[in-house]
């Protein structure tokens, strides 16, 4: 197989990445009548684990030629700048989700609105929670990718100056600790409540750290071998993941006496299962050139604007889709209420990704015309990709 990375944005990684992000949006806005129809519904892995997949690769594509050029101390700072970011918009989307379902409950005098998504701690130990949502302890329900993305940009640099030199090693290392973390069930704790992170960052960067070594071989000039009993192996366990879910099989916790990492399905440890099935689909993907290249589309296709703006995209979408989530509590579902709510929340997201792409011209227009730096918005200067 050829290199398929090149100097030129690869749009295929914009598009994967606005799938993954609408598909997040619309799980997020449980019991509607049209989540039925997406990604996690098929198989082991659901858009998240896309999601840190293709954050991987993206990291690889974005900083490891100015990384390996002993340019080190910038990229280092760059990325940690960036898990910053990822930890303030937590918060305020935290808080913004606190407000929402807050004015749902006030307006119709509906308080069990706040027993929700893991909202009554705030309330009933209102001191303590606010320290653990400050410290990432507490963790709203449909609120939780972020802080294991910034905890995964944090380390973000030494795996790609490990990368660097032992690609094989950084694998072996990253999957020691996923595996040590799964059996021993190691993983930040939740406070005030009990239990952990809903995605342990010990166990979810071995899917970032497999997207950054994949990606820097490749930029090296190296391949992804393609053979036909691999692509036909993937294919097997794809369809198998999609028979199992859709049988009672689905429900069993783990297999043959193993730990649930190793036999199991767990989301927060991040189970082989799961691990596979996203690195099947992904493998699938990239060997099968007629799907590769149906994902490579123009830098003006909607889905690679909003993939290119995919941090306020998403913290739009996480906003509107607890919105939703309010609404349907209110006036409950079926399908034209939650089609129009989905429809309503999909062009907003897009209307900001297509704001923010026209902003990001604007900026360089008065740049060029100028010779002067522009100064941009807050979100241009801080969340572009």
């Amino acid at each position: 197989m050829t290199n398929p990375i090149t100097n030129q944005r690869d749009t295929r990684i914009d598009v994967l990445r606005a799938l993954a992000l609408l598909t997040i949006f619309i799980d997020h806005v449980p019991g509607n009548m049209l989540d039925r129809l997406t990604y996690k519904n098929f198989g082991f892995s659901d858009a998240a684990e896309v999601f840190v997949l293709i954050s991987g690769i993206s990291v690889a594509l974005a900083y490891e030629a100015q990384f390996v050029r002993g340019n080190r101390l910038k990229q280092i700072l760059k990325l940690w700048r960036r898990a910053s970011i990822l930890y303030v918009a937590h918060i305020v989307i935290s808080l913004g989700t606190i407000a929402i379902f807050c004015l749902g409950a006030v307006l119709t005098k509906r308080p069990d609105i706040l027993t929700q998504i893991n909202l009554h701690a705030i309330f009933t130990r209102t001191p303590e929670t606010l320290i653990g949502i400050v410290t990432l302890g507490h963790q709203l329900g449909y609120n939780n990718i972020l802080p294991v993305y910034a905890a995964v940009m944090l380390a973000a640099p030494l795996a790609l100056w490990a990368a660097s030199r032992w690609p094989v090693g950084t694998l072996t290392a990253s999957g020691a600790v996923w595996l040590a973390a799964g059996i021993w069930q190691i993983a930040p704790r939740n406070y005030p409540e009990p239990g952990f992170w809903f995605m342990n960052p010990l166990s979810w960067q071995f899917l970032f750290a497999i997207g950054i070594v994949c990606t820097m071989h490749v930029r090296r000039g190296g391949t992804i071998p393609v053979r036909g009993w691999t692509v036909a192996l993937a294919g097997v366990y794809v369809v198998l993941a999609l028979v199992w879910v859709r049988t009672p099989l689905w429900g069993v916790v783990s297999w043959f006496g193993l730990p649930p990492v190793l036999g199991g399905f767990d989301k927060t440890f991040l189970s082989l299962s799961r691990l596979l099935h996203v690195l099947a689909v992904a493998y699938l993907v990239v060997s099968l050139c007629s799907v590769s290249s149906a994902l490579r589309w123009s830098l003006d296709h909607p889905l690679v604007v909003l993939g290119r703006r995919s941090l306020p995209v998403f913290l739009a979408g996480t906003l509107l889709a607890m919105s939703a989530q309010v609404l349907r509590f209110i006036h409950g579902g079926g399908l034209l209420y939650d089609a129009s709510l989905l429809t309503a929340g999909t062009m907003a997201q897009f209307l900001l990704a297509y704001y923010l792409d026209w902003q990001a011209r604007l900026g360089k227009a008065l740049q060029a015309d100028s010779g002067a730096q522009p100064q941009g918005s807050f979100i241009h200067a801080t969340v572009r990709n």
